[in-house]
């Protein structure tokens, strides 16, 4: 299983950034996004299940959109109106449609958010 990302960066408080993943490997259930900021664990900001049915983080509904293309194997997350407290490592993840809860992981990109 290899997750390939992209995008990321460092914008100023208010602005927008898409954060783009790749899948390969395996056929996927579960697909998403975690972010982490140093010495805090992990969480997760938004997930996207094969039906369609997403989950998010309290602290960015309304702002963030999580997308799937699924013939495609990408998880898309669009980041809009960011804000300082967004600045972390953001990790797609993935989990294998017929082992679910073993979870995969790309490298990380960080996004920065500037006040």
């Amino acid at each position: 299983v290899q997750l390939v990302e992209s995008g990321g960066g460092s914008v100023q408080a208010g602005d927008s950034l898409r954060l783009h993943c790749v899948a390969s490997g395996s056929i996927f259930g579960l697909m998403g996004w975690y972010r982490q900021v140093p010495g805090k664990r992990r969480e997760m900001v938004a997930i996207a299940n094969l039906d369609g049915t997403t989950r998010y983080h309290d602290s960015v509904k309304g702002r963030f959109t999580v997308s799937r293309e699924i013939k495609k194997d990408t998880v898309s997350l669009q980041m809009e109106t960011l804000k300082p407290e967004d600045t972390a490592v953001y990790y797609c993840n993935a989990q294998k449609l017929l082992e679910p809860g073993i979870d995969y992981w790309g490298q990380g990109t960080q996004v920065t958010v500037s006040s």
